[in-house]
């Protein structure tokens, strides 16, 4: 959270906006949770030679805008090839 807090220094010096610095973090961090998600329910983690035959993997990505109060977010939701994760971070 260091960055964080400096990016909110950093835009209150100048009498800047703080909505940018929340929108950019919340971005973030939903994109990182839907990525462990994926990673906890494949149970290995990305590039792993455990994976390799697996009979499932990663298959990409496809991206959503959603609408908060802060502004729009880009998320992007990852895929796994049997089409079996249902991820829970984002409605659908």
């Amino acid at each position: 959270m260091t960055h964080f807090t400096t990016d909110i220094v950093q835009a209150l010096v100048p009498k800047q906006d703080i909505s940018e610095v929340f929108r950019s973090h919340l971005e973030t961090a939903v994109n990182t949770l839907l990525t462990t998600e994926l990673t906890a329910f494949l149970d290995y983690e990305k590039y792993d030679r455990i994976g390799f035959n697996s009979g499932n993997s990663r298959n990409g990505s496809y991206d959503r805008t959603l609408h908060t109060e802060y502004g729009d977010l880009f998320v992007t939701i990852p895929r796994d090839r049997n089409g079996e994760f249902k991820q829970q971070t984002v409605a659908p």
